[in-house]
C-alpha cells in the first residue's frame, strides 16, 4: 500500500481526471505524461486528449474501499448514479437518470475495454456485474465516446480496468464489518515469474438488508494472466459474478423517508433478484515495426438474471440470458511527426432469449398470463478509423469515424397479438440498423502543464431488443424504437502538475428519436431533447497535512418538443435532471500513515413528472473516511456513512397508476470498519 501521505496526490489526479501509473513509487517521479487509456485502448498523456476521461486511481478505490458503485464513481464530475435496493443502480453521466431501455442502451460499461453485456441486451444495473471493489482503476467518458466505442456510448462509458500482476509476491485479505449484517472479505494473490504476472482476487459479501426482508449475497472473483515477450504479449482475464438478493421496493408516500418507521419496512417482500455473468478473453498485442503494431483480443460472454419486477403494478418475473462471442481487432501505426492512425474492426455474435410471465391476478393493464417469450440472434460489425495529427509543435489534431451495422433475428415462442391494452408481440422477423459516428477534436498546449480542447462527436445506438421486442403501448403517436442518435461539442481547459490542478468543460448537446416511458407509463418512440452543462473539477493541497478536491457540476436537461398527451412542453426539464450536483472532499494526513477525509455531497432539486408538478428537494449528505497504517502490513480503516443523520432519498420518483411519490430511502448514520493484512 502506498504511503498515506502520498494520497492527496494520487486522488487529486483521480479527481481531476488525471491517470497515475500504477508503478509511480515517489512523489518526486510524478511526470506530466499521467496517461489514460479508454480514449484510443492504450496509453494516452491526458494533456494529448481531446474531451475528458475522468480516472479513479487504484489508491482511491483502496481507500475507499466501496460496498456499492455510487461510493466511488460518483466523485467524477458529470455522474449522478443513483442507488436502488440492494446493488441496483439507475446511471446518469451528462444526462438525466435515466430508466427502461433508454437507462441501459444510453451507457456503455466495459471491463477492459470490452462491454459487459452485448449492445442490445444491456442492463440498466450494469456495474454490479464487474469487480469494481478490487478494479485496478476506473475510467468515465462524459459524452459520446469516440470512434472506438459504438453503441450504448451515448451519453458516456464506464471503463473498469483490471488489477495488473504486482512484481513481487503479493498476499492480501481484508475482512470488513458494517451495519445490518453487512460483512465482506476480500483477498488477492500476486506475483511474477519470469515473463509471467498473474493475480487472483476475490471477494464475497452478505447484506442483511437496511430495511426489513432484503439484503443480499454477492461473490465475485477475477483471474489475470500476463505474457510479456520481445513482439508477442498476451493478457487474459476471467470474471466470474453471482447475486442473489431479497429486494426491497419503493416505499410510496410524499416526503415518506422523513418517517422513520416506513422508511424501513418493504412493501414487496417477495421481490428478488438473481444474477450471474462470465466474461473471458485474451489481448494478444504483436510488435510488427518499431511504429506498428497489431492487437487482436477474441472474447466470450455469458449473462443470466431472473427477477420480480417490483417497480410494475402487475409484478411479473422476467427471465434473461444470452451468449456473445466477439473479436476486437486494431492496426496500430505511428507517422513521422508525431502522428499516429488505427484502422480497427469490431465483431460480434449474440444468442439471446427473455420471458415475462405475471403469475400474479390481472391489476388494470397488467394482466395475469405470459407477457412475451422469444429469442433474438445478434450480429453486429462496427468498422472504424481512428487518427491523431500533430499540425504545430503544441496544436494536436484528433478525428475518427465508426460505422456500425447491426443485425437482430427475432423469433416469438407465443402467439403473436395485442394483450390488453399494453402488451404488444410482434410476428417473428429480422431487422438491421446502420450507424455512422465522427469525431474530431483539437488540443491546444498553452504550457507544459496547461492544455484548452474542443471535441465534436456523435454518438449513437440501435434500439435495445427490449424497447423492439416487449412492445407495450405505442401512445397516439405510433411507431416503434429506431436508432437514437446524439451530437456533442464541448470545450474544456486542464491544468495538472504542482499546486492547484484543475479541469474545467463546457457541452450542449441535441439528441433525438429518444425512445421513453413518460409518467402515464406510455412509449414515446420518437423523443427530442438537449442537455447544456459545466462540469469543474478541482484539487488544492493547503500544504502537507491539508488539501481539498472539489467536482461540481450545473447542468439542464431539457425536452426539445411538445408532446400534449405525455404532458410534454418544449423547454419542460427531462425527469430526475437535477441542476446542480458537488462532491466536496476535504483531506488530512494526520500523520505520515493516517489519512482522514470529510466528504460532502450536494444534490439539488429534481422534477419527478414530466409536466414538471411534482419534485424532489434534493439532499445533502457527509461522510467521514479514516485510513491508518499500524505497521507495513496492517492496516485499519473505517468510515461514517451520513454523518448529521440526514433523512434523504438516494433515489425518488413517481407512480403515475397509483397517483403517488415513491423513495428509495437513504441509509441513516451508521459506521462501518475494516482491517487489511497483507503477508
Amino acid at each position: 500500500m502506498p504511503t498515506l501521505r502520498k494520497l492527496p496526490i494520487l486522488m487529486a489526479l483521480a479527481s481531476m481526471n488525471i491517470a497515475l501509473p500504477a508503478y509511480a513509487q515517489e512523489e518526486e517521479d510524478l511526470s506530466l505524461d499521467e496517461l489514460v487509456v479508454t480514449g484510443t485502448r492504450s496509453g494516452t498523456p491526458i494533456l494529448d486528449l481531446a474531451g475528458n476521461t475522468g480516472r479513479i486511481s487504484e489508491e482511491e478505490i483502496d481507500f475507499v474501499r466501496p460496498d456499492h458503485i455510487t461510493e466511488i464513481v460518483n466523485r467524477v464530475s458529470g455522474v449522478n448514479i443513483q442507488r436502488g435496493n440492494g446493488q441496483e443502480h439507475l446511471t446518469s453521466i451528462r444526462s438525466p437518470v435515466l430508466t427502461g431501455g433508454a437507462g441501459a442502451g444510453s451507457f456503455l460499461f466495459l471491463e477492459d475495454g470490452i462491454p459487459l453485456r452485448a449492445a442490445g441486451f444491456a442492463n440498466v444495473n450494469g456495474l454490479f456485474e464487474v469487480n469494481y471493489e478490487q478494479a485496478g482503476g476506473i475510467e468515465v467518458v462524459r459524452g459520446p465516446g469516440s470512434a472506438l466505442y459504438g453503441s450504448n456510448a451515448v451519453h458516456g462509458l464506464i471503463n473498469v480496468l483490471s488489477r495488473a500482476p504486482s512484481l513481487d509476491l503479493q498476499r492480501e485479505i481484508d475482512i470488513s464489518v458494517g451495519p445490518h449484517d453487512l460483512y465482506q472479505m476480500k483477498g488477492t494473490v500476486s506475483d511474477t515469474i519470469g515473463q509471467h504476472g498473474y493475480r487472483l482476487s476475490v471477494n464475497g459479501t452478505t447484506d442483511g438488508g437496511y430495511v426489513s426482508d432484503s439484503g443480499y449475497d454477492q461473490q465475485k472473483v477475477s483471474f489475470r494472466h500476463d505474457y510479456y515477450g520481445e513482439i508477442d504479449s498476451f493478457k487474459t482475464l476471467f470474471s466470474h459474478t453471482n447475486l442473489n438478493q431479497e429486494t426491497a421496493s419503493y416505499i410510496e408516500g410524499f416526503k415518506a423517508y422523513e418517517d422513520e418507521s416506513l422508511s424501513r419496512t418493504n412493501p414487496d417482500p417477495e421481490a428478488y433478484r438473481d444474477a450471474k455473468s462470465t466474461r473471458l478473453s485474451t489481448e494478444w498485442e504483436r510488435q510488427l515495426t518499431d511504429n506498428s503494431t497489431l492487437r487482436l483480443t477474441p472474447y466470450l460472454r455469458h449473462t443470466e438474471m431472473e427477477f420480480l419486477m417490483h417497480f410494475l403494478n402487475g409484478q411479473p418475473v422476467e427471465k434473461n440470458k444470452h451468449s456473445s462471442v466477439g473479436l476486437l481487432a486494431a492496426y496500430t501505426k505511428d507517422l513521422s511527426g508525431g502522428h499516429k492512425i488505427i484502422f480497427g474492426t469490431d465483431f460480434e455474435y449474440t444468442e439471446g432469449e427473455l420471458s415475462e410471465v405475471q403469475n400474479s391476478p390481472s391489476v388494470g393493464p397488467f394482466v395475469q398470463g405470459v407477457h412475451y417469450d422469444y429469442e433474438v440472434d445478434a450480429s453486429v460489425v462496427a468498422p472504424y478509423v481512428h487518427s491523431e495529427w500533430q499540425l504545430l509543435e503544441k496544436t494536436r489534431l484528433t478525428a475518427g469515424v465508426r460505422y456500425e451495422y447491426t443485425k437482430y433475428d427475432y423469433t416469438n415462442n407465443t402467439d403473436s397479438l395485442t394483450l390488453g391494452t399494453r402488451y404488444l408481440r410482434p410476428d417473428s422477423d429480422k431487422e438491421n440498423f446502420s450507424n455512422l459516428s465522427p469525431k474530431l477534436g483539437l488540443v491546444q498546449e498553452l504550457t507544459e502543464d496547461t492544455a484548452a480542447f474542443i471535441n465534436y462527436a456523435r454518438g449513437n445506438r440501435a434500439p435495445q431488443t427490449t424497447d423492439l421486442y416487449r412492445i407495450q403501448q405505442r401512445g397516439a403517436t405510433g411507431g416503434a424504437a429506431d436508432s437514437e442518435t446524439i451530437d456533442s461539442i464541448e470545450i474544456g481547459m486542464r491544468k495538472i502538475g504542482d499546486g492547484l490542478q484543475y479541469e474545467i468543460a463546457a457541452y450542449h448537446m441535441k439528441k433525438k428519436d429518444y425512445f421513453f416511458t413518460d409518467s402515464n407509463q406510455i412509449n414515446v418512440p420518437d423523443g427530442k431533447t438537449q442537455h447544456t452543462g459545466l462540469e469543474l473539477g478541482a484539487f488544492y493541497p493547503f500544504n502537507e497535512q491539508f488539501d481539498i478536491a472539489a467536482n461540481v457540476t450545473f447542468a439542464k436537461h431539457e425536452y426539445d418538443f411538445n408532446r400534449e398527451s405525455s404532458n410534454i412542453e418544449k423547454g419542460d426539464y427531462l425527469v430526475t435532471a437535477p441542476k446542480r450536483m458537488g462532491n466536496i472532499r476535504l483531506g488530512w494526513n494526520v500523520t505520515p500513515v493516517t489519512r482522514a477525509e470529510l466528504e460532502w455531497i450536494h444534490m439539488s432539486e429534481y422534477y419527478i413528472t414530466d409536466g414538471n408538478d411534482k419534485k424532489y428537494e434534493g439532499h445533502d449528505v457527509v461522510n467521514l473516511r479514516a485510513s491508518h497504517d499500524v505497521t507495513d502490513n496492517l492496516t485499519l480503516y473505517g468510515k461514517v456513512h451520513n454523518l448529521f443523520n440526514t433523512e434523504y432519498a438516494e433515489r425518488a420518483d413517481y407512480n403515475g397508476f397509483s397517483d403517488e411519490y415513491r423513495y428509495f430511502v437513504g441509509e441513516k448514520r451508521y459506521l462501518h470498519v475494516g482491517a487489511s493484512y497483507s503477508f
